[in-house]
């Protein structure tokens, strides 16, 4: 019993103590705050080593030349792979902002 309780600590500390991931990319003098934002997933196999889909960020920024783009993995993201890491896939979100 004592074991199981152990489990149950470890795993909810390794749940509550997660934390998004971002990673920015700048391009140009990059999108304005109020700018339009448009979101992709990037979806990957074997838990991240294979892309399963390709996220073009230039094409998401429809010719812009100044843009942010950020690759994040959102709680959402972290839901989703719960239930597809199963079957080792995993997701984040491509986010382009003009």
């Amino acid at each position: 019993m004592k074991t199981k309780k152990s489990i149950l600590a470890i795993f909810l500390l390794a749940v509550l103590l997660s934390s998004c991931m971002t990673l920015t990319h700048v391009v140009g003098n990059g999108g304005s705050p109020t700018g339009m934002i448009t979101e992709r997933k990037q979806w990957y196999a074997l838990w991240g080593l294979v892309p399963v889909n390709v996220v073009e960020s230039k094409a998401m920024a429809g010719g812009a030349s100044d843009y942010t783009v950020k690759s994040q993995v959102k709680f959402v993201d972290y839901v989703i792979s719960a239930f597809t890491g199963i079957a080792s896939f995993n997701c984040q979100t491509v986010s382009v902002q003009k």
